[in-house]
């Protein structure tokens, strides 16, 4: 499939915070985000995976950039903001939010996905679980006045938080869940509780070193997804192992986080060089990052598309006032 000019300007991006960035575009495709559900979400694991596809909401938003509209439904979807403010609450940005609905079971899911590159607090400066429980009750108390107004608390919807961490050990390859249980203190209550309103899914995949394939096959496809292998045999994988169709969408995000994948070890190798050589690096780095945004304004490329790749606002002037 020839590529357009377009997609060859994006595939020049190649720092770490657009690597980031991509991830999180990669995850919002309907195609991962419903294997994502069918083998993380328990009510959506009896469903085929075209199903749940169909069940995702138009509200797909990744951090605080609308989606592009116009896409097919195999694509990514323009929906409402990421940003969650409460008066008195401060905002809160998630990486991925998005609902969906459950035909058979006639009920609402409000979800969000986080990309976690470490889950360890001495990196964080914070347990992660900590977190998790902020994120599930900002999705709760966000629901007032728009899913439920008054007292109406039966029109609660259900809560899902997924984060996707991927700094496992070699054998750490699980998911795990975080919810409610209720624990009989005193007597004998007769009274019956709905304890699946809230719940967190842990998802933690390896990221380092020649690793064996994980037996569950979320974990599996995560892993596959962002391993670094050559973009031929990785979409070989991913068609034949786990049914995915290569759109166009999908593997211009593929290609581009096989090329910040590369970028990003070579940075990492060039780390002992010289102070002289590495001003000089850094000045050759700035110089492909103008040429790159040349290169996506004379393609087409808007630019809010533009710094969703993580260039900044400067860095965009000075090109736009050069041309």
């Amino acid at each position: 499939m020839p590529k357009t000019n377009l997609a060859q300007a994006l595939e020049i991006t190649n720092d770490a915070s657009a690597y980031d960035t991509n991830v999180k575009y990669l995850l919002s495709d309907k195609q991962i985000l419903a294997r994502v559900l069918k083998y993380a979400v328990r009510e959506f694991a009896e469903l085929p995976v075209e199903e749940i596809m169909e069940s995702i909401g138009d509200d797909i938003e990744v951090e605080s950039k609308p989606e592009d509209p116009g896409l097919s439904n195999l694509g990514r979807i323009r929906g409402t903001n990421t940003e969650d403010s409460v008066p008195g609450e401060g905002s809160v940005i998630y990486d991925i939010r998005f609902s969906a609905y459950h035909k058979k079971e006639e009920m609402k899911f409000l979800l969000n996905i986080e990309a976690q590159k470490s889950s360890d607090p001495g990196k964080l400066g914070y347990h992660l679980e900590n977190r998790i429980t902020f994120y599930l009750a900002r999705m709760i108390s966000a629901q007032k006045q728009t899913e439920f107004f008054h007292s109406d608390y039966d029109s609660l919807k259900r809560v899902r938080s997924i984060w996707i961490c991927m700094d496992s050990r070699t054998d750490g390859d699980s998911i795990e869940e975080i919810g409610f249980e209720k624990k009989e203190v005193f007597g004998n209550s007769a009274r019956s509780y709905d304890l699946d309103l809230v719940r967190a899914i842990i998802v933690n995949i390896r990221s380092s070193g020649e690793l064996t394939t994980s037996r569950n096959v979320l974990t599996s496809m995560l892993e596959t997804l962002f391993a670094k292998m050559d973009l031929d045999n990785k979409k070989q994988v991913l068609t034949e192992n786990y049914g995915m169709i290569m759109t166009t969408k999908l593997e211009e995000r593929l290609q581009i986080m096989c090329n910040l994948s590369e970028n990003i070890i070579e940075y990492g190798l060039e780390k002992g060089m010289t102070v002289g050589r590495e001003q000089g690096r850094k000045e050759g780095r700035k110089e492909e990052r103008m040429n790159a945004i040349e290169r996506m304004i004379r393609a087409g490329a808007t630019k809010e598309q533009i710094l969703i790749y993580g260039y900044s606002e400067e860095e965009y002037g000075m090109v736009e006032r050069s041309l």
